[in-house]
């Protein structure tokens, strides 16, 4: 019997130790990994293992009443480490679940979700053998107290604020409410309170943000509120911090020094021994699905976890997801509206600009910049929204049609302007670089033009245009050093720039005190996208970044560029109808059968030619079609044709998808548990590489 998810024990219910463990590996192979042991090791015991000519840190998963190979052939633990106690039952559980509903083994959920330096040989032998990482932490640091501040100023609810408050706190148990307020609405007070009354009753708070950038207004926020820096009790975790720093953040929430953590979507896999509510902002962010190696929604592994230790989940947005709006809509989940602003500012108005018949000015239209001039002498803050980084998106031939084509991608190179050197081009997919061509390498002409726009070149045009005002871009490129970010906003915050220039990283989440004007840029790109899910994205993008204006003071306004004024998204934008959007966007997808009506799964290939790619999806879509015994035979699960993606090559790899499709998601998980256990060896065969994406949200 092979190590799986599924056959994972419990040590110490009914077991009895024989003498062997069952170790599960950071490897991508579903196996069995028995080792001997001279003493019963509690399950979640991290131990160091030897596997094949090295050493591993694995962690124990079971007592095996007799191994699986030959006794002789089966090697003894190396090293238990005891550091750190082992890790929780309900810690255990939620690894389980999470391996078996995304289809890995269970060494690749539970290694990767600890800190580095606890799944690292030589942080505890060799030259670093002096006790481990936790050893050499600071020990004596006193448990958080777990108080209100009573330094800062705590702004009274309304009675909306109030009633979402009650809806959640009031009754016990697990229950999910989805709080949908619109932007400026009010939705952090809401969770300040949740989580100070949650503290109050000594239980641990997880608070979950999508992105990095969206940490540190939330932290100064909670810190000012939960209590002084001396007795702290608040950790944070994200993928930005140093080993070091995510290692204490971790060790301080086990060890019930901090009783909130706030973090981005690796949190949800932090042990928390008192968790007593879990809160996840912006929940509709794609951001909280993990794009490789166990490619979990960190949403919905908060929902599950909240079920299991029956505690509340609150999921809050200004956009739900469809699915979770459909969830509220049924009464699966509570449902707790803030329809107006918390500072008595009215939504700001939403303007369509039809640009069909107008002749733009670097991509602006004559109001745009005329609405950016009477903002800028009434003393306020602009915004320019495209959400396109670099300076153009290709370069161009005029004469010969020659475009900058990746030449190890089937995607063309960016033009990306630098101020401290010359203009280079970049693949956004592989990111190869290459220095602009000085002439057309197909006919030599000297004339090559950029097409199109991206934040760069907006702010080129915007500073010649504006030349007595302070820009700012944020975007990937100028956030790449650490701090640079923090630094940015902090500026925006302090009212030192007069015009942003940004992507999606400045459209949801910040409280900016001084913006009047949203002026968006290229929205129709998203409009006509091939993925189903893209209006959906579009909408919630846009409401967000609307929401950035007029909150506080004077009503903001926001002017949306497009060439389709009449389409019913942007219709509803101008109303802030999300109800009205949603309703009708569920509609169009219960007609033809797509999720939330559905439940998907996609198996995609990698390999050097297409051809192989597509013969390993063509065999595995002919696989036979097996459940587990004892399940209803007639489930439908459709298998498409397998198909290029979008962008084939990436790389110099190509790559193929296979969907998988079925109206009930149990039928869907019954297949995967034996149709994926088959896919390791075919794709050995094949020679191509393979990933398994449950829930997938781009196709």
């Amino acid at each position: 019997m092979s190590i799986s998810p599924e056959t994972a024990i419990e040590a110490g219910e009914g077991q009895v130790f024989n003498g062997w463990v069952r170790v599960v590996l950071d490897i991508p192979i579903f196996g069995d990994f028995d080792y001997r042991s001279s003493q019963p090791l509690p399950i979640g015991t991290r131990v160091i293992v030897p596997f094949g000519n090295r050493k591993m840190v694995g962690l124990v998963a079971g007592w095996p009443a007799s191994p699986s190979i030959n006794p002789e052939q089966i090697k003894d633990i190396d090293e238990v480490l005891d550091d750190t106690p082992p890790l929780p039952p309900d810690w255990m559980r939620l690894a389980i679940f999470a391996a078996t509903y995304y289809r890995r083994p269970l060494g690749e959920v539970v290694l990767p979700a600890l800190p580095a330096s606890l799944k690292q040989v030589s942080a505890y032998q060799g030259k670093r053998s002096d006790g481990g990482p936790v050893r050499r932490m600071d020990k004596k640091r006193p448990p958080a107290v777990r108080k209100v501040s009573g330094e800062a100023k705590v702004p009274v609810l309304n009675p909306e604020q109030q009633a979402a408050l009650d809806a959640l706190l009031s009754t016990t148990g697990n229950h999910t409410l989805l709080l949908h307020g619109v932007t400026g609405s009010g939705k952090t007070e809401v969770y300040v309170r949740a989580i100070t009354e949650t503290l109050r009753r000594n239980r641990q708070v997880l608070l979950l943000v999508p992105e990095i950038n969206l940490t540190p207004q939330l932290e100064r926020t909670l810190r000012t509120r939960l209590g002084s820096h001396d007795d702290d009790p608040l950790a944070v975790l994200h993928s930005g911090l140093a080993t070091g720093s995510r290692l204490r953040a971790w060790m301080r929430v086990q060890r019930e020094q901090a009783s909130v953590l706030l973090g981005t979507r690796l949190a949800i896999f932090t042990p928390m021994p008192r968790l007593g509510l879990i809160i996840v902002d912006e929940e509709h962010d794609t951001s909280y699905k993990q794009q490789d190696g166990l490619r979990y929604s960190a949403r919905d592994l908060a929902v599950w976890r909240g079920r299991d230790l029956d505690i509340p989940v609150l999921l809050g947005s200004a956009t739900p997801s469809l699915e979770t709006w459909r969830h509220a809509q049924t009464g699966q989940y509570g449902y707790a509206r803030l329809s107006q602003r918390a500072t008595d500012v009215a939504l700001p108005e939403i303007q369509l600009v039809d640009t069909r018949r107008q002749k733009l000015e670097q991509g602006f239209s004559p109001q745009a910049l005329e609405a950016m001039t009477r903002c800028l002498e009434n003393g306020q803050q602009a915004l320019v929204f495209i959400n396109r980084r670099g300076y153009a998106p290709v370069l161009n031939c005029s004469s010969c049609g020659w475009v900058t084509q990746c030449q190890r991608c089937t995607a063309y190179m960016v033009l990306h302007r630098s101020r401290q050197a010359s203009h280079y081009l970049q693949c956004h997919h592989c990111g190869m670089r290459a220095p602009v061509p000085r002439h057309c390498p197909d006919c030599g002409d000297l004339d090559l033009k950029p097409m199109g726009r991206g934040t760069q070149r907006i702010e080129v045009f915007l500073e010649q245009h504006f030349p007595a005002a302070r820009l700012a871009r944020i975007d990937a490129d100028s956030t790449r050093r650490k701090g640079s970010a923090d630094q940015l906003f902090d500026q925006v915050h302090a009212g030192e720039i007069d015009i942003l220039v940004g992507t999606q990283m400045v459209a949801k989440g910040h409280d900016f005190l001084n913006l009047g004007l949203v002026v968006v840029l290229n929205a129709d790109a998203m409009l006509f996208a091939q993925d189903f899910r893209a209006p959906e994205r579009l909408f919630a993008q846009l409401m967000q970044v609307a929401g950035r204006a007029g909150r506080h003071g004077q009503t903001g306004k926001v002017m949306v560029q497009t060439e389709y004024p009449e389409q019913p998204l942007y219709q509803a934008l101008c109303k802030h109808d999300y109800p009205g959007f949603a309703d009708h966007a569920l509609l169009e997808r219960e007609s033809v059968g797509l999720p939330p009506y559905a439940y998907q799964a996609l198996l995609m290939a990698e390999a050097r030619e297409l051809a192989r790619a597509l013969d390993f999806l063509k065999q595995a879509a002919q696989l036979p079609e097996q459940f587990p015994d004892g399940y209803p035979t007639a489930a439908t699960v459709t298998r498409y044709d397998p198909v290029p993606l979008r962008v084939v090559r990436v790389a110099n790899v190509e790559r193929a998808q296979l969907l998988l499709e079925s109206p009930h998601r149990p039928a869907l998980q019954a297949f995967l548990s034996t149709w994926s256990r088959q896919l390791p060896d075919l794709a050995r065969q094949c020679r191509v590489r393979h990933t398994l994406e449950i829930d997938p949200l781009e196709i």
